[in-house]
């Protein structure tokens, strides 16, 4: 099994809703889906999500696999939460998203925040005590809510990978494949 088949017979879901940074979402897809994995969108609505560049360019719309509230995070093998200001935004504020990340959490499955990500992690009790990046304004969020805020392009943290921004992608995305490589196989089980 090469690099490319690493991540083979893994699912990793992907959890973003509108407004979410087009970037933070392909990139990262791409990186998992090279190493072999199933990637899945889940959203809180059906349809599709409208991505951006730079939180106020609308880019493409994507397809959404599976609604957050028919998500069983047992079903996954990781989970990736992008950024841009308002797909966290709006995943924090809603009550099956939290949920779904939640329940990662709990089962230490790892996880994947760039940028603004790392907003619904607060929500689902995932940060305390992890040290991590993310977007400079959430350092006090992140703090606050018992994390060990660094400002550096990707921060690996037992089951938790965190990024800044777009700019941190080239280091993000081969974390984030060495993380689910390393993580016990156990979506379904």
């Amino acid at each position: 099994m090469g690099d490319k088949d690493i991540l083979a017979g893994r699912t990793i879901a992907i959890l973003a809703t509108d407004g979410v940074e087009e970037v933070e979402l392909t990139e990262p897809v791409a990186a998992l889906q090279k190493a072999g994995a199933r990637t899945v969108l889940v959203s809180p609505h059906n349809g599709e999500i409208q991505a951006m560049q730079a939180d106020v360019n609308p880019t493409r719309c994507y397809h959404v696999d599976t609604p957050v509230g028919q998500a069983d995070a047992a079903k996954f093998d990781g989970l990736v939460l992008p950024g841009g200001t308002t797909s966290p935004d709006h995943l924090r504020m809603d009550a099956e998203a939290v949920r779904f990340v939640r329940e990662f959490v709990q089962a230490h499955k790892p996880i994947a925040a760039i940028c603004h990500g790392p907003w619904t992690l607060i929500d689902a009790d995932g940060v305390r005590g992890h040290t991590m990046t993310s977007w400079p304004s959430l350092r006090a969020d992140l703090t606050n809510a018992g994390a060990h805020w660094v400002d550096q392009d990707v921060v690996t943290d037992g089951t938790l990978v965190t990024s800044r921004n777009p700019h941190d992608l080239k280091a993000f995305c081969p974390a984030i494949v060495a993380l689910f490589a390393a993580a016990p196989h156990h979506a379904g089980q």
